[in-house]
Parts: structure tokens; C-alpha cells; sequence
């Protein structure tokens, strides 16, 4: 069975003063192998070295890359990602970092849910995405 994504969406209808472009949808219906994603900051999954940039675009790119390769290491593919949770430092952010994110998640349609939090666990970072994918069966 394929996801079945129920109410789709495009934040440029939902949103319209802001100018995003995701594709993403009220809920999703899924049954298959599950993958269940650490939140991903901005730093290069084999050395755990951040990325030297402090521009959330750069980091959203670099957390978007880590969330797809983590899901390609499961055996799934980008139209497998289910849910996501955004988490920023800043809401002056938050355009720039679903612009970015709309990238990478174009014709999927996840459930998305957005945070602007205090801090996250290092003070360079401005962006923390977690997901969760299903291989279908």
C-alpha cells in the first residue's frame, strides 16, 4: 500500500503573506516498515563536525541532506518521509527555513509541525529537523 496523504496542501494557500512553497498535507495514512529520525542539526553525519555557516538556509540544506541520506541508509527514498517537526531558534527564520525545507519535500506532502524554541543544544545552531518515514509494504 502506498501513503495515503489525506487533505493535501501548499502553504503558498495557507499562508498566503509569506512566500513559501511546501507541499503538505492534515494527516497521513501509512503501514510499513517504520523509520524514526533523530533530530538532525547542521553538522556532517560521519564527523559530527558542524558546518561552517551560520545562514539558516546553509543549515536547513545541511539538516534536509542528513535527513534524506539517514532515510536512503534505511532502505526508503525521500517520498517515504511522513512527518516532520521544525524546530528554530528564531521566527525571523522560519520563511527562509521552509523555503529551503519545500526543497527537499516537494510532491511529498508530510505533516509538518513548526517550533520556535529558546536554544537548541548548541548555541550556532538556528535549525533542527526531525522526521519520520514508512517504507510502505
Amino acid at each position: 500500500m502506498e501513503h495515503y496523504r489525506h487533505r493535501t496542501f501548499n502553504t503558498k494557500d495557507t499562508y498566503p503573506e509569506q512566500r513559501l512553497d511546501n507541499d503538505l498535507c492534515q494527516a497521513v495514512v501509512a503501514r510499513g516498515k517504520m523509520i524514526f529520525l533523530r533530530g538532525q542539526c547542521p553538522q556532517d553525519l560521519d564527523t559530527a563536525t558542524n558546518i561552517a555557516s551560520h545562514d539558516p538556509v546553509e543549515q536547513t540544506h545541511k539538516v534536509m541532506q542528513n535527513i534524506r541520506q539517514l532515510i536512503e541508509e534505511c532502505g526508503g527514498k525521500m517520498e517515504h518521509l511522513v512527518k516532520v517537526v521544525v524546530y528554530i531558534t528564531d521566527v525571523r527564520y522560519r520563511e527562509a527555513v521552509y523555503r529551503t525545507m519545500g526543497e527537499y519535500i516537494k510532491g511529498v506532502h508530510p505533516v509538518s509541525t513548526g517550533l520556535v524554541v529558546q536554544a537548541l543544544a548548541r548555541p550556532e545552531w538556528l535549525v533542527e529537523i526531525d522526521g519520520t518515514a514508512v517504507i510502505p509494504d
